[in-house]
């Protein structure tokens, strides 16, 4: 069952096999959770929210609430009008959120509904109350990936809320890109070591890991608030990490509020970190802290005293777009050899700015965006890699082909800590050296001959 793999390589065109990602209203949704008192509405049939709150569920560990317009024939031939005018009408009757986030879904774009209208038509007819926020995103699900859908949502967010006053604020937006509520709790903690005040949006900390009280809350405690999200018009500049993920957002600030943008990659590594650091500094006018040095310094110790293990080692890459570009440039700095890299998001961007980073160092490096897990087990029968950093689907091929398997990204299914621990910023690049050196070691204790079972490393 689970070697069903096979060596010789057929090129395919129109077959997806273990597809590396998954539709855009999951991303869409996860977008709206970091949103303060938002309720996530599925404008489509009831099976596609059941899926897409499982799925988040499953990676998150969490209960993920969303509403959907709960389409069945009826709606699938005359158009969805009645089912989202009621659905919001029970909404804010039954739930009370402060906002409500629609994302499409195939059904619904195939129709053709024009969600604005609609809800315009309902807010006339009094089922949006008076205070209440809709926002919506177009988020086809045969097109593009769930990094495409957490885009599009939070360029809906912009389009919606963000306002330009004329009095600009002591504060900076940050778009932190399809990462996990640590990640973004990292990102925070980062900006309050250094004095910065940010805004960030969409937040998921203390959303989807938060704590245990005794009392259930669907609402809790994070998020970003609407408030601050409409103050992102005001804001000196934003900071937009992952190109796939953030740069639209910011750029639709940016053409309708005149907020200065700078474009990064995902702050993973001693590089990627020290731009974000570089770039609040710079936009903050303040200088980058003893405490924030130190941390740095801690790493590049690391990665020093840990060069032997990791130099040369050939490794095999899969995930969300801007994930797999920063984490490439990481293993660069390891001086490891990215020798696969793959992405199932379509999009031109991610094998330019792959061949960018690997063509000196590993000219040899197979890159291909829109591609297949499948595909990917396919060159390692060929060319066997020491390591390889995928999500929970590459379990199946780290067991068959005997690699050491760290698994990065969304979702990851069959483990339950990670959304506890950051990947991003110093102490997110200690983390995941943490889980390589482990996941290479392990694997040597576990086959080395007797002689060679040392106690020390």
């Amino acid at each position: 069952m689970l070697n069903g793999t096979t060596a010789e390589i057929v090129e395919r065109k129109a077959l997806r096999i273990n597809p590396a990602k998954t539709c855009q209203p999951i991303g869409a949704m996860y977008a709206a959770l970091g949103i303060h008192g938002c309720m996530p509405h599925s404008h489509g049939s009831q099976g596609c929210c059941s899926y897409h709150r499982s799925h988040l569920t499953r990676h998150f560990k969490e209960p993920v609430m969303a509403t959907t317009s709960s389409f069945t024939e009826g709606a699938s031939v005359f158009g969805g009008m009645a089912n989202l005018t009621q659905a919001l009408r029970n909404i804010f009757t039954i739930y009370d959120p402060e906002i409500v986030a629609v994302h499409t879904t195939c059904l619904s774009e195939v129709i053709g509904d024009d969600i604005p209208t609609i809800v315009n038509k309902a807010r006339q007819d009094g089922s949006v109350p008076e205070g209440k926020v809709v926002i919506h995103a177009n988020t086809p699900s045969f097109i593009g990936s769930h990094v495409y859908g957490f885009s599009n949502m939070i360029m809906g967010m912009v389009n919606y809320l963000s306002e330009k006053t004329g009095t600009t604020l002591n504060q900076i937006n940050v778009i932190p890109g399809f990462v996990e509520p640590a990640d973004m709790r990292e990102i925070k903690r980062l900006a309050a070591a250094m004095a910065v005040n940010i805004v960030m949006f969409p937040d998921t900390s203390n959303v989807l890991d938060g704590p245990l009280t005794g009392q259930y809350k669907m609402y809790p405690e994070g998020g970003a608030t609407v408030a601050q999200i409409r103050s992102a018009g005001d804001s000196i500049a934003t900071i937009a990490l992952g190109h796939f993920a953030s740069h639209v957002g910011a750029s639709t600030l940016e053409q309708k509020c005149n907020v200065p943008a700078a474009f990064l990659e995902l702050p993973v590594g001693i590089g990627g970190t020290d731009r974000f650091i570089d770039a609040l500094r710079g936009y903050a006018g303040v200088e980058v802290p003893a405490a924030v040095e130190l941390e740095r310094g801690r790493l590049v110790d690391l990665m020093s005293d840990l060069h032997q293990y990791f130099h040369g080692k050939r490794v095999a890459v899969s995930g969300d777009p801007d994930q797999v570009i920063a984490l490439t440039q990481f293993l660069l700095e390891l001086e490891m050899k990215p020798v696969f890299a793959i992405t199932g998001s379509p999009g031109n961007q991610f094998e330019k700015r792959m061949h960018e980073l690997l063509d000196g160092p590993v000219p040899t490096a197979k890159i291909k965006a829109n591609a297949d897990l499948f595909e990917l087990h396919q060159w390692m029968k060929n060319e066997p890699v020491d390591l390889l950093i995928t999500n929970t689907y590459g379990k199946h091929i780290a067991r068959v082909e005997n690699v050491p398997f760290v698994r990065y990204g969304f979702p990851i299914l069959d483990r339950t800590s990670h959304r506890f621990f950051t990947t991003v910023g110093y102490a997110g690049a200690t983390n995941l050296i943490n889980q390589m050196i482990n996941a290479l070691l392990d694997k040597k204790d576990r086959e080395c001959e007797e002689e060679w079972f040392e106690l020390v490393q």
